[in-house]
């Protein structure tokens, strides 16, 4: 078990790497191998929405691991963010919305909440990417950088 800092605030990151990566910014919702329906609707959603960094900006870490059962369980853990299902796809309030769970680069799933489990991953190395979005679904953004987390797993040798 490691401790890291994100934006001055203590977190654990437990049985895989992830971490806060305000990383490169996926081509607006990432997956580049969406239909054209998806297309249309990613295209509704606008241009991300810039926060500030200042003292106390949202930041968002993962940690998946392997459940025993089968598939992967997803911990999303938020600061300065509130999940708000209630209000999903309605006009952006600062400080809530929900998140998007990427498999590979590819859109797999809206988060209304901190926990989520994954069936099936493909095998061998998966990177899964989770997004904080506004409720209107636009992206937020620090410093022109997507708010992102990541974390990357071994799915060799596993069926789910």
């Amino acid at each position: 078990m490691t401790s890291r800092q994100i934006h001055g605030r203590p977190f654990l990151s437990l049985f895989f790497c992830a971490v806060f990566l305000p990383g490169v910014a996926l081509a607006d919702h990432g997956a580049g191998q969406a239909t054209k329906a998806d297309q249309g609707k990613h295209q509704r959603h606008g241009a991300a929405i810039s926060l500030p960094g200042g003292a106390n900006p949202p930041s968002v870490a993962i940690t998946v691991s392997k459940d025993p059962v089968g598939g992967w369980n997803l911990h999303v853990r938020t600061g300065n963010f509130r999940f708000a299902p209630d209000h999903a796809s309605l006009p952006h309030i600062p400080g809530e919305g929900h998140a998007h769970l990427y498999v590979n680069g590819r859109k797999t799933a809206r988060l209304y909440g901190p926990w989520y489990h994954i069936g099936e991953l493909p095998a061998g190395k998966v990177e899964i990417v989770v997004t904080l979005n506004a409720n209107d679904h636009r992206a937020f953004s620090i410093g022109g950088q997507r708010l992102r987390a990541v974390a990357r797993v071994d799915n060799t040798g596993h069926t789910h």
